[in-house]
């Protein structure tokens, strides 16, 4: 009767485990991998037109007409007869686009990563890029007044001089937008790039060419589509949307679903931090000084077009003064040392989750490793050696415990086999066994469960890198973030996983010794679509554990043979 309800236990736990995987692909936006047909139809709610708390419509988030988002992603006008002009512009870190209409920034190119990644020795070398405007894809920065018909990132805005590019023994580019007047106000705009930094200065001044004090409102967004990156698989995904730091709250992520819903939560009024846009491996983000009071908001705009940003209130210009608000917009990869030295928090856009304090002092280690190394594979495989180093004698317990198990597990199979029609009995036996041989059965799972958080963290280290893209290892693997192409290393995971299982004992129940053998392959199945780096993880990880387990089971007498169950019966 155990047996049985052992068995319709596992047959449930599996089922269950697929039904789960199949709702979280679903949540992410994936079609589900087992049941095709189980993805309900979704209908876009309306678009929020709510404002934030003790904002009215003048003085709150900028309009759909304000933020330029028609159907079908298009800009409208700004003008009758107005045509906008893109300007080009080159760092040593940027290829940037600006729009005259607003003189916003609609296209960033980050000259020191590479567009594709893959394994191929023949990749393009193409830029990365994380802004644009135009095609599928759009992803700009925007800034303009509010608070009374003034200058917004609509308006027509001239370039001053002809800045095109960042020269030799040239440590700042300044380039500089000015508005016409619109209603008694100017808007001049300007971006200051300073040599090997991804944080862009941002002045705004604000004039005042008419006759009576004015009051306007700046604005600060990041606008974005809601599409998924294409890198993503149905076995992965990561975090792609807004976010918005305080120090009261710290780092809170804006899924894109929650912003259609109206159910986004989030600080909304604050005097520090900053508001994000985040991908894989990058992000952006708009940053004002600390003290500076602002409104953060996050809102759809258009059928797949979402924006956040932050509202600072100036204060009164009198005619013929000028007021000017400093701010900074950061462009550029999730380095984490790089993100630290630019604002607090702003590390934290490489989101490691729940574990990140564990995480990030892996990070600093694999990190230190490299530095010494100079190869981000033999990095890990290092790093994971001095893991299963530190965990060495809390890893020999549990595998005495299982050699201990595997000691005794022809007495127990005798035993089950003898009493299989007595089930209480034989219950008693076992028990007895265990007392005798001085074994605990759960001896092997305590000290390895302790260490999951650990190699979780380590997962999510070596998925959120970016110094892991278009990283070499050895030979065919040149690229660390993405698949092995020819299916080498997960091959190596799946028989390792197996050789491992193998060195375990069996369960004395048939079905779940099945199992055991069953989870392993269905698991390695699942890292053949992994990024190498993980795979290379997985990899030293299981050849550390054999090697361990063999070592001791030879010291306790122990035969060093496989247990394998009878898949016949």
């Amino acid at each position: 009767m155990n047996d049985i309800r052992r068995s319709i236990l596992w047959v449930v736990f599996g089922l269950s485990m697929v039904l789960i995987w199949d709702k979280w692909q679903i949540h992410n936006g994936h079609k589900p991998t087992f049941f095709p047909g189980s993805a309900p139809a979704v209908t876009a709610p309306a678009a929020s037109t709510s404002q934030p708390a003790g904002g009215s419509q003048s003085a709150g988030v900028p309009t759909a007409a304000q933020t330029g988002a028609t159907p079908g992603g298009e800009t409208p006008a700004a003008a009758p007869g107005a045509v906008a002009q893109r300007h080009e512009v080159t760092t040593d870190l940027f290829k940037l686009v600006f729009n005259s209409e607003g003189g916003s920034l609609i296209g960033a190119e980050l000259l020191k990563h590479a567009e594709a990644t893959g394994q191929s020795k023949d990749k393009t070398e193409r830029p990365f890029t994380l802004l644009a405007q135009g095609g599928e894809h759009i992803y700009v920065a925007q800034t303009g007044l509010i608070g009374g018909n003034f200058p917004t990132h609509k308006t027509p805005m001239t370039l001053v001089g002809n800045p095109t590019s960042l020269a030799d023994g040239q440590n700042e580019l300044q380039v500089r937008f000015e508005s016409a007047e619109v209603g008694g106000v100017k808007l001049v705009k300007t971006y200051t790039f300073t040599r090997g930094r991804y944080d862009i200065g941002v002045q705004h001044e604000v004039q005042n060419v008419g006759s009576q004090a004015v009051t306007p409102q700046l604005y600060l967004q990041l606008v974005r589509d809601g599409s998924k990156l294409s890198s993503e698989t149905p076995f992965y995904s990561t975090f792609t949307g807004p976010a918005v730091y305080t120090a009261e709250k710290k780092y809170q992520k804006i899924e894109f679903a929650n912003i259609e819903k109206n159910k986004a939560e989030f600080v909304k009024s604050a005097s520090d931090g900053y508001v994000a846009m985040v991908q894989h491996y990058f992000a952006s983000a708009w940053l004002l000084g600390d003290g500076v009071a602002r409104e953060n908001f996050a809102r759809k705009i258009d059928n797949n077009l979402f924006a956040v940003g932050s509202i600072t209130a100036l204060t009164a210009i009198e005619p013929g003064q000028s007021q000017s608000q400093q701010s900074r917009l950061f462009l550029g990869p999730q380095e984490e040392k790089v993100l630290e030295t630019i604002a607090p928090g702003l590390e934290l856009v490489k989101d490691y989750g729940w574990l990140t304090i564990l995480a990030k002092p892996l990070y600093w280690l694999l990190e230190k490793i490299h530095g010494y190394v100079a190869n981000w594979g033999w990095s890990i495989v290092l790093l994971v050696v001095l893991i299963k180093a530190a965990f060495y004698w809390l890893n020999a317990s549990a595998y005495r415990s299982m050699a201990k198990m595997k000691k005794i597990n022809p007495r127990i199979m005798e035993m089950r086999e003898r009493l299989k029609g007595n089930p209480q009995q034989m219950q008693q036996e076992m028990m007895k066994i265990y007392r005798e041989e001085k074994v605990n059965p759960l001896g092997g799972c305590f000290p390895i469960l302790i260490q999951i958080p650990v190699f979780i963290a380590l997962y999510w280290v070596l998925l959120s890198s970016v110094e892991m893209r278009n990283a070499p290892w050895v030979g065919w693997i040149t690229d660390l973030s993405s698949p092995d192409p020819y299916f080498i290393l997960p091959l190596v995971m799946a028989v390792t996983t197996l050789i491992q299982t193998a060195l375990n004992p069996l369960p004395p129940d048939p079905l779940q010794a099945k199992l055991m053998w069953l989870m392993p392959l269905m698991f390695s199945v699942m890292f053949f679509f992994f990024p190498s780096g993980l795979v290379l993880y997985w990899i030293t990880n299981n050849v550390l554990t054999i090697a361990q387990q063999a070592v001791i089971n030879k010291s306790m007498g122990v035969p060093l043979k496989f247990s394998m169950p009878n898949f016949k019966a």
